[in-house]
């Protein structure tokens, strides 16, 4: 009782805190709800992504904590992301189980036609509009189960997917200090039974944002990499001391490369921007057509004149990448879309030096990170690179959730690392 006390002091001066500035830095409670009997008995799992956490960091700038965890339990060769490999795609895709033309997260920014709007991981009123999401996220299908869920940040966990939330949330604040972010997750674990959670995900911003502003080789990458050690270090040792079962997956949404900064790519001349709208480019330039006629003459045009980019159409995208015009659920790919060959970028200005976006098949470096440690896990364990898509139903079959919809993950391929 004297832990739930605490907690309530500590969310109580949040929520002050956060009264005297625009940032909404208060924790987001949904009364009334418990653990069932059943549910309290289960294990817990820690989700965790290091945005742009690249799949060969760990070997690269020797983390040494994580590498420890990682003997301990799992380690991945890697972890492919879906196509596009960019934030919020992946991070949605993790939760869901779905590839980004399945769950509706096609970019981090993207035209709906039927809405007649765009999305950007930006835009806060989007970013908490649950319209924009398909899918069952992890934290859903728990509550639905009556198993308590908690978000210390992750795409989709600030919107009412299906009509619900985390029981304990915050909005994204980057300013969140690490060490009131880690006594937060303790102290969600030293709640009462029936009302702690037994999913919680915990995501970092780093070393993402190292690595767009001086690249993957950067020695300020590497210290963003060895920050992030720490706070894994951090975070393992304070909620082993509350003495749960608590099984930790740590992942990334994507890599990251080096791209060409002296000869960035133009948008073709052909493009008229009047028949078209163009809601993203860089490591992807996707048009949508005003007028459906417009597009056959735009696609002859650019593939006659295609140099250092592939054109596709929707309708010819290769199957691998779950992104064609067979896949598009929600209605919001674009009808034209150049992908530009690697190292080169579309951008109208000199691009930063590190990207992601790029086919995880045709570019390596754009593969993401897989470790996990904890009673559910066999211990020293390698296994091979695996779609991310595959995360959903391991973390479903260690909490004993029923996945009560059809998704594109597969148990059976990560079943093996379960004792």
């Amino acid at each position: 009782m004297k832990n739930y006390h605490t907690l309530f002091l500590f969310i109580c001066l949040i929520a002050a805190g956060g009264a005297h500035s625009q940032a909404d830095t208060a924790q987001h409670i949904m009364p009334g709800r418990r653990n069932s009997a059943v549910q309290q008995q289960k294990p817990y799992v820690i989700l965790i992504s290091a945005d742009g956490f690249r799949y060969d960091y760990a070997a690269k700038y020797q983390p040494q904590q994580l590498l420890a965890l990682g003997r301990e339990g799992v380690q991945a060769e890697a972890m492919i992301p879906s196509f596009p490999s960019v934030t919020f795609p992946n991070h949605y895709t993790i939760a869901t189980g779905l590839y980004p033309s399945h769950h509706g997260l096609v970019n981090n920014t993207f035209y709906d036609p039927a809405k007649k709007e765009t999305y950007s991981m930006g835009a806060r009123a989007k970013v908490g509009d649950s319209s924009w999401y398909g899918g069952t996220p992890l934290w859903v299908l728990a509550e639905q189960q009556q198993m308590l869920s908690a978000s210390l940040f992750w795409v989709g966990s600030e919107a009412a997917v299906k009509g619900i939330r985390p029981t304990y949330y915050y909005n994204f604040n980057d300013k969140m200090p690490v060490a009131e972010r880690i006594q937060v997750v303790r102290s969600w674990l030293e709640l009462p039974e029936e009302k702690r959670p037994h999913i919680i995900t915990f995501y970092l911003s780093e070393p993402d944002h190292a690595g767009h502003s001086y690249g993957p080789d950067d020695a300020h990458t590497q210290e963003a990499v060895q920050r992030v050690d720490s706070i894994i270090g951090a975070l393992t040792k304070a909620v082993r001391a509350t003495g749960l079962p608590v099984n930790f997956i740590f992942t990334s949404d994507h890599g990251m490369t080096a791209v060409d900064t002296e000869h960035p790519l133009a948008l073709p001349a052909a493009i008229d921007t009047a028949k078209f709208i163009i809601p993203s480019s860089g490591t992807m330039a996707v048009l949508h057509a005003r007028n459906q006629a417009d597009i056959q003459p735009l696609y002859d045009q650019l593939k006659a004149g295609e140099k250092d980019y592939t054109v596709y159409l929707k309708t010819d995208m290769p199957g691998y990448l779950h992104y064609s015009q067979a896949d598009d659920r929600f209605g919001r790919i674009g009808d034209i879309l150049l992908l530009p060959v690697w190292p080169r970028v579309f951008s109208r200005r000199k691009p930063g030096i590190g990207h992601h976006g790029f086919d995880p098949a045709a570019v390596r470096d754009m593969k993401a990170s897989f470790m996990a440690w904890g009673p559910a896990f066999k211990s020293n364990q390698r296994i091979p690179a695996f779609e991310n898509v595959h995360v959903y139903p391991l973390i479903a079959a260690i909490l004993g959730l029923q996945i009560t919809e059809q998704i594109d993950g597969r148990v059976e391929v990560l079943r093996p690392v379960l004792k």
